[in-house]
């Protein structure tokens, strides 16, 4: 859990999370994301909105109701603190949360398209369902952070949701976890919509994710 760890290390993992982002290739044009990490049952370091080249001291601390405890936020940092405390309230084993406008993710946020768990990467990394879609609400709103409580409720396993018209939200163990998984979710829309061309993307077998989980199980003896 990321309570166990000195809060600069924490501060250096988002970092080090922001950066193999940009150098898989996931984010948008404009680099905009958000990224946090949770330093305790009540606080969590919240990044800028637009994280290329992002350092530790551009990081704010904040407590789960919403109050900036220490360093700055602009208008644009702040209307996203409340959806990274929804996650961090309704799920208490995460301990990073990242939002990006990924834009293969993207699309099927815009289409309003659950997207279907069928690589194993998302298996392996966290994913072994399809990320459902949040209903749209204007940024920040009570309106969007209720539908996203309200969807990790009803979806007790998924680690991942699509906001709707908007982008993608993964959560993890830790910043590193995160971001593999934004990795594989955006290789996977990817792949789903290359797929469409072929004929369509097709369900594994029953038994898949038994399957890797004994293989993963086996490789790390």
């Amino acid at each position: 859990m990321a309570g166990t760890v000195e809060p600069k290390d924490l501060a250096d993992q988002l970092v080090e999370a922001a950066r193999q982002l940009f150098v898989a290739g996931v984010m948008s044009h404009s680099g905009h994301a958000n990224l946090s990490v949770r330093l305790d049952t009540g606080r969590f370091l919240l990044s800028p909105g637009w994280v290329r080249d992002l350092r530790p001291e551009q990081l704010a601390t904040l407590s789960l109701e919403g109050e900036v405890l220490d360093g700055e936020l602009r208008a644009a940092g702040a209307e996203i603190i409340a959806m990274h405390a929804a996650v961090y309230r309704a799920r208490p084993q995460v301990g990073a949360v990242i939002h990006t406008h990924s834009p293969a993710a993207t699309a099927f946020a815009v289409a309003h398209r659950p997207l279907p768990c069928r690589t194993e990467p998302m298996l392996r990394f966290g994913q072994a369902e399809e990320v459902p879609v949040v209903p749209w609400g204007p940024r920040g709103s009570d309106v969007s952070v209720r539908g996203v409580a309200e969807v990790l409720e009803q979806r007790p396993t998924t680690s991942a949701v699509l906001l709707a018209n908007h982008g993608l939200l993964v959560f993890g163990p830790d910043a590193a976890a995160a971001a593999l998984l934004v990795t594989a979710i955006e290789e996977s829309a990817e792949a789903e919509i290359a797929a469409k061309a072929l004929g369509g993307a097709v369900d594994f077998p029953d038994g898949a994710l038994e399957a890797v989980r004994a293989s993963m199980a086996r490789a790390a003896r």
